[in-house]
């Protein structure tokens, strides 16, 4: 079994940026910088056979390239009990556009539509019993956050490889996008 996902790779060039807003939270699993991306459409575990559907139903996707810019962090979880540190991303419909036909595809090759509200976001830190207070400070320290615009001109088929230290994420396929003029 494959464990799968759809997301847009995060430049090198920007990891450093995000990796320095990493620290100062007790409890906080960091995500390794090499590992950023944002997730368009999580799959799960999927056979071979399925998997060589979604690569078929994902190569036929026509979308065009687009820039997109970080802005701001948050958690996800409650108030008292968040689950995950993150970076966000600047409202840029294309994003949203490309989500909605990367989710069409996959319904199309027989995968279960995601239900759920589509949250741009680039996972920063995973958290297990963390004080409020330093999750607190560390949204505020870090409320302004922003990144320059980066061109989007390809998104990728990931594998998840799940072990001890957490997860390692691994390029299956690579699908470009329109360029546009």
């Amino acid at each position: 079994m494959l464990r799968l996902f759809v997301a847009i790779a995060i430049p090198a060039a920007l990891r450093p940026r995000l990796s320095m807003l990493q620290g100062g939270v007790p409890g906080a699993r960091w995500t390794d910088p090499a590992d950023f991306h944002l997730t368009l459409r999580f799959i799960g575990e999927v056979d071979t056979l399925e998997a060589e559907e979604i690569d078929e139903a994902l190569h036929a996707i026509a979308a065009p390239g687009f820039s997109l810019a970080l802005d701001g962090v948050g958690q996800f979880g409650s108030r008292r009990a968040a689950s995950t540190l993150w970076a966000g991303v600047a409202t840029e419909p294309a994003l949203h556009f490309l989500h909605a036909k990367v989710d069409r595809a996959l319904v199309a090759a027989g995968q279960p539509p995601d239900d759920r509200a589509y949250a741009p976001h680039v996972t920063l830190a995973r958290l297990r019993d963390a004080p409020v207070e330093r999750i607190g400070r560390w949204l505020q320290e870090h409320g302004l956050f922003r990144a320059d615009p980066f061109p989007v001109d390809a998104f990728h088929l990931y594998q998840s490889h799940v072990g001890r230290e957490g997860a390692v994420y691994e390029i299956l396929e690579s699908y470009p996008l329109i360029p546009t003029a």
